[in-house]
């Protein structure tokens, strides 16, 4: 069977879970039967639930919004911890930061969903995934998360969502912005900044440099021999450029480039000739680098057509071994029409194609496998009264899979004093990855698409100063591509006398999202809670590294020159690899203190508490650290 860098959380609790639901519960509920005030919050636009600009607040899909100033103020130190702490994503990691991550949205697998970065996919074709390691906090200016059915916007793999990244895009006077901080287990971090616009121009590009030794990402003792007692850090270095220019009013062309280097270590075992013996001790490391690059042009050909075209590319390139190298590349080129045509005033039809282009190139395949994907989406989003709908439809037409077509449909209803009632059903399809198809000894040509259908239904309550929701969910997918031991199933060839890539089972993947924030004067608490019941179908077994719980609450006070705050993160048990891993809580403790109007001293400490952290079999990650850094902002804190 392949290793796997990444996988799926389940069920147990830590000793704070019961006080923890007790609390969210009983604050949930009370905020539900305040009453808004005359005043409304901030309704922020998002693009993620129907591929063009729209308020949140008329969304019928579960999208979470993460704007710059809660990324800033959070006390996660990754794109991964802020995405399980904001958006409630399940988590798994093989050690500390800049090790392999797996990411998992309503139990969802990693390869389940879509990573976009100002609106380019990337990720790993031999894998089906995105590595999220590879990504630093210092460029991103937001990030919308679409939880549930997305395939009839954004075609395969968007079974669980999409995860979309914004880069700062730069507008008024010129801005500087830099930080610098250091940490326990030698960890350093530095980033630099400028943006701002000038006459028919707009310009942002920042600079970003991460580092730690970190730990060992084993433990002694795995199951498998292969813990090093070395440190196993990581390095990430990253930058980005966005510039545009807008000939007309409401027109504009772009440019957008993002990329990143990471230098990680990890442990591992080696088998070389002549005698071919375990061996643990070389110096295993990851190298990847991760681009992204893309030119759009926008426009508002009349107050009823705006068209936007866009030609992207991204590369993924790993380079991983100690003695011995392995090297995979993908390389993804992608060409988008896109028409948003207003019918009347709040409604508005929505009509795409998309030309997708994928080669990898890998040491172990003989030759390099690609395909090509030519797809049309037709989008409705339209709202009268009271009343709601958003409906999608897209057809795949895949060189390799066939023919696709996918559907979603959504309602909501709008009651007094900002209450929203919604429902949304969903299908979905994943393809499988070159590895699934290609790998030598594994792969097998002959894997179908997995399918899979969902339904959900929620309720919003926003206030001037309270928000609060709650989604039931519930997702079925059949033809589940997993290891297939028996041999009979395998084709004839003595290489898959060990087993090969086969749709294996079904899943069934249900459970409940609740989330809630208040704020009074300078303080200000949210939370949330994701309960999840995700099985084999067949079996009745819970899927490997899935929690059946996971809350996260954060409660921050803002006292002007100085700001203090709290996290809390708790994870249920889990099976993993034939064992049942233990659930465990962390707190976060953070301050900043504003020296001047744009210096700010920051501290922080996290796992404060000192708890032992086993995020996936046999692995571990950090300890309590501390934190203590500056940052600069020239357009003020």
């Amino acid at each position: 069977m392949l290793p796997s860098r990444s996988a799926p959380l389940a069920p147990g609790r830590t000793p704070f879970s019961s006080f923890f639901f007790a609390f969210t519960f009983i604050f949930f509920a009370a905020v539900c039967v305040c009453r808004a005030h005359a005043q409304t919050a901030l309704d922020p636009v998002v693009v993620t639930g129907t591929r063009e600009p729209d308020l949140l607040s008329r969304s019928s899909a579960d999208v979470v919004f993460i704007d710059s100033a809660t990324l800033r103020a959070s006390t996660a130190d990754t794109l991964e911890d802020l995405l399980r702490r904001e958006a409630g994503l399940q988590i798994t990691r093989s050690g500390g930061p800049g090790q392999n991550a797996g990411f998992f949205i309503r139990g969802a697998s990693t390869n389940s969903t879509v990573v976009l970065v100002d609106g380019v996919r990337i990720g790993s074709a031999t894998l089906g995934q995105a590595e999220l390691e590879a990504l630093g906090l210092a460029q991103i200016e937001r990030i919308e998360v679409l939880r549930g059915p997305a395939s009839s916007l954004y075609g395969a793999d968007a079974v669980g969502g999409v995860v979309q990244i914004f880069t700062r895009r730069g507008e008024g006077p010129p801005r500087v912005t830099g930080a610098v901080a250091l940490g326990g287990y030698g960890s350093r971090e530095a980033s630099l900044g400028l943006s701002g616009s000038a006459g028919a121009f707009d310009y942002a590009a920042s600079l970003g440099r991460e580092s730690s030794q970190g730990v060992s990402a084993l433990r002694p003792g795995d199951a498998f021999g292969s813990y090093n007692p070395d440190r196993d850090g990581y390095a990430r270095n990253s930058g980005s450029l966005r510039f545009g220019w807008s000939p007309a009013t409401n027109h504009r062309i772009g440019v957008n480039v993002l990329q990143t280097h990471l230098n990680a270590q990890f442990d591992a075992l080696e088998f070389a000739p002549p005698d071919f013996a375990p061996n643990a001790s070389p110096d295993f490391r990851n190298r990847l680098i991760t681009r992204a690059a893309a030119v759009d042009y926008r426009g508002e050909i009349s107050s009823m057509w705006t068209t936007t075209l866009r030609l992207s590319s991204s590369v993924d390139d790993l380079t991983s071994g100690g003695n011995v190298l392995s090297r995979f590349i993908t390389r993804r080129e992608q060409a988008t029409w896109q028409n948003a045509l207003l019918l009347a005033p709040g409604q508005r039809v929505l009509l795409a194609y998309e030309h997708l282009s994928e080669r990898a190139r890998a040491d172990v395949f003989t030759s390099d496998p690609h395909r090509r994907n030519d797809a049309f989406v037709l989008g409705y989003a339209g709202h009268s009264g009271p009343h709601g709908l958003q409906a999608d439809l897209r057809r795949d037409d895949s060189s390799r899979e066939g023919g696709n077509t996918t559907g979603r449909v959504g309602y909501a209803y709008s009651l007094p004093e900002g209450i929203k009632l919604r429902a949304l059903a969903g299908s979905t399809f994943r393809a499988p990855t070159f590895n699934d198809l290609y790998y030598p000894g594994y792969g097998v040509a002959t894997v179908r698409p997995e399918k899979g259908r969902s339904l959900e239904v929620g309720a919003n309550w926003q206030g001037a100063t309270a928000s609060a929701s709650i989604t039931l969910f519930r997702n079925r997918v059949r033809d589940l591509i997993g290891y297939q031991p028996d041999r009979a199933f395998c084709p004839a060839d003595p290489a898959y006398d060990f087993g090969c890539a086969s749709n294996v089972s079904r899943a069934r993947l249900q459970g409940v999202t609740l989330a809630a924030s208040q704020r009074w004067g300078g303080f200000s608490v949210r939370g949330n809670v994701e309960l999840l019941d995700a099985r084999d179908a067949d079996t009745n077994e819970r899927l490997v590294r899935r929690a059946a719980h996971q809350e996260s609450m954060a409660a921050d006070y803002d006292a002007g020159v100085w700001k203090v705050g709290a996290a809390v993160l708790l994870i249920g048990s889990r099976p993993d690899g034939g064992a049942k891993l233990g659930g465990y809580g962390t707190l976060d403790l953070r301050t900043a203190w504003r020296v001047r109007p744009q210096w700010q001293v920051e501290a922080k400490l996290l796992n404060a508490l000192d708890h032992r952290i086993e995020p996936v079999r046999d692995y571990q990650g950090l300890g309590r650290q501390a934190w203590l850094g500056l940052r600069f902002d020239g357009a003020g804190l």
